[in-house]
């Protein structure tokens, strides 16, 4: 199977979110259409782009189905890049016995800032309103 070769400075130019390409173990990535469904969210990929991201993609411990997602976004190789044969690819991972962590990313969902303001104040406000009201309409205690 003949794959596209890219040079670095070829990848260089596709950083930005509408075209995000980089380099990983040197597959060379487009991973334009994945930067929405990123669970670490586009801009980590972004800050990436146009780059080598293997030592940050390894630092990171992806998962395995990560790790063969890598296929599906390949475009090319790594010009210069020579791969290791599919045996010894299975090695590091079995020789490594780190745990596996899961993260999951709480992306902001458009709630405005001052949103937190208005839910303390607003019912204070209510509640001092309240009070306000029933001390100047009281009526007077008449004594006999």
């Amino acid at each position: 199977m003949a794959e596209r070769v890219f040079t670095l400075s070829q990848v260089a130019q596709h950083k930005s979110k509408k075209d995000c390409w980089f380099v990983i173990n040197g597959r060379v990535l487009n991973v334009t259409k994945f930067l929405e469904e990123h669970p670490g969210g586009d801009e980590v990929l972004i800050e990436s782009a146009g780059k080598d991201a293997t030592k940050d993609f390894e630092v990171i411990g992806h998962s395995k189905a990560a790790q063969n997602l890598l296929r599906k976004y390949q475009v090319g190789v790594l010009q210069g890049y020579t791969f290791k044969d599919e045996d010894s690819k299975e090695v590091p991972s079995k020789e490594s016995k780190k745990k596996e962590m899961n993260a999951f990313v709480i992306k902001n969902d458009g709630i405005p800032k001052y949103a937190a303001f208005v839910e303390f104040f607003v019912p204070l406000l209510v509640a001092g309103s309240f009070f306000c009201y029933r001390y100047l309409t009281r009526a007077t205690q008449i004594t006999y």
